[in-house]
């Protein structure tokens, strides 16, 4: 998979936003999503290589969804081709998740392309209390699913699973879904 950079430019000018309305420290954020202060601040001087993980963390800790960290701001008319957007890797799994459209406040929605690849699987945390992951595999196989309730998915099959308690995806082979995160 071609890896492009992930808009640091955007989740820099965003953490510093999210974290400065809570009224924290970047010591603070950093202690509250389990990161070295260091990285925190590497990641708001627009450096560093942040994977997917990391930024779900600081959303959890920031109490804000995945996508308000990597949203770029709106424009009336928004065209993402294939293969390109903010495409975020995962630090231990062949798997990228492409944000194609962030809920407003008011619909609290994400839409994402993920791509994954065999081999290991890809361990999420709980995300913020209330999220649901509604998945609809297009191509391959996966398995999916809140831990110790997972479900194999192949081409159009439909889940939906609660996302504020640990699961996982594993590509049993070369597949691509799209996911909703909804945030109640």
């Amino acid at each position: 998979m071609h890896e492009p950079a992930p808009p640091l430019a955007t989740i820099a000018a965003a953490l510093r936003r999210e974290r400065e309305r809570v009224g924290i420290s970047i010591a603070e954020l950093a202690r509250r999503a389990g990161l070295a202060k260091s990285t925190l601040s590497q990641l708001e001087a627009g450096t560093g290589n942040p994977s997917i993980e990391t930024l779900w963390s600081l959303g959890v800790a920031l109490g804000v969804p995945f996508s308000r960290l990597v949203e770029p701001p709106p424009t009336q008319v928004r065209v993402i081709r294939a293969g390109e957007g903010p495409r975020l890797q995962a630090d231990q799994a062949d798997f990228v998740a492409t944000l194609l459209a962030a809920g407003s406040p008011h619909t609290r929605r994400d839409i994402y392309v993920m791509e994954l690849e065999p081999g290991k699987s890809r361990e999420a945390e709980a995300h913020i209390p209330g999220s649901v992951e509604h998945i609809v595999v297009c191509a391959g196989r996966i398995r999916t699913g809140p831990d110790g309730d997972e479900v194999e998915l192949g081409p159009g099959d439909y889940i939906t699973f609660p996302g504020d308690v640990p699961h996982h995806y594993e590509a049993l082979e070369d597949s691509w879904a799209v996911l909703v995160m909804e945030h109640r």
